[in-house]
């Protein structure tokens, strides 16, 4: 038998789509099911949160009546004044933090593995374990104020863990604690993409650190820091097992947050409805800050197709 004879004709070629099918059901399946999980559950929180249900789910309608309530509410005025407060400085010392310690990490020093490593620690670690050991530290009994007392320091006073005025400070401590490796992380990438030669440029025409930093460095880190920002508002604003841990939302209700009042009003006091209500709250809060996000991105992308 010649070769040619013994020569069989070869599988005809498999479409892409056949061969790529399982890798599209890795990964389109979960997310499909993620997708539905969270529309169908936001769905039936928001209409839970305009029907009288107490204890369990009743059919009924109430309107905005669940809404008011909570609005009104003392609990949810604190809380709404408590994120306000702690978004805000939690955000922005974070971030100036993040930002310190990753222009640390650019001056290529020694040991920066190792401290990029020592940086990058806590976000390892769960929120409910930061608020624990905090309070351990911010405890007036056992903590840094006791330890002070004992070196001899006895005037020395550290209490802000039960001190209504006060106590939301340590919350913005441990989040701080907790969050500023991730804001470092982002912006020492950044930092390391800035195009050399700009700033060579720069420093052949006499600019200084200072300059360089403020003239060129900073302005193109603006796209990260939107990020750095949106993202820990995203933080900031669903906080609920490091507050918990922490000061579970004392002294009294001085350091409640939205989260800590969906909480209550569902599981603790079995109003359904009005803790449906809250959640839709944090919903449209959340909204606030991630649609113009969105929105943002959009147009950061369609001009650079259309670049």
């Amino acid at each position: 038998m010649s070769n040619a004879a013994a020569i069989r004709p070869g599988r005809p070629a498999l479409p892409e789509w056949v061969r790529r099918l399982p890798e599209y059901l890795m990964i389109w399946v979960p997310l499909l099911l993620s997708a539905a999980h969270l529309v169908s559950f936001s769905l039936w929180t928001i209409w839970i949160s305009f029907t009288p249900s107490t204890l369990i789910p009743v059919s009924g309608w109430v309107g905005l009546r669940n809404y008011s309530a909570v609005a009104a509410s003392r609990n949810w005025q604190i809380a709404f004044d408590n994120l306000l407060l702690f978004g805000s400085a939690f955000v922005l010392l974070s971030l100036v933090t993040g930002l310190a310690l990753a222009i640390l990490l650019d001056q290529r020093i020694r040991g920066e593995n190792v401290l990029r490593s020592v940086f990058l620690y806590p976000l390892a670690v769960s929120f409910v374990v930061t608020g624990t050991v905090w309070s351990w530290l911010l405890n007036p009994g056992l903590g840094i104020q006791k330890l002070v007392h004992d070196l001899g320091w006895t005037s020395f006073k550290f209490d802000w863990l039960i001190d209504r005025d006060m106590a939301i400070w340590t919350i913005v401590i441990a989040a701080i604690w907790q969050s500023s490796g991730f804001a470092m992380a982002l912006f020492l990438a950044g930092l390391r993409s800035v195009d050399t030669d700009i700033i060579k440029a720069a420093q052949i025409d006499g600019a200084g650190p200072i300059r360089i930093y403020r003239r060129i460095i900073l302005p193109s880190l603006w796209p990260i820091t939107i990020t750095v920002v949106v993202i820990q508002l995203q933080f900031a604003i669903s906080t609920f097992d490091l507050v918990r841990a922490l000061t579970n939302g004392g002294p009294g209700i001085a350091t409640q947050l939205p989260a800590l009042v969906v909480y209550d009003l569902m599981f603790q006091r079995s109003l359904l409805g009005r803790g449906a209500a809250a959640a839709v709250l944090m919903l449209l809060i959340l909204l606030a800050v991630l649609l113009p996000y969105a929105a943002w991105r959009y147009v950061q992308r369609r001009r650079a197709a259309h670049a």
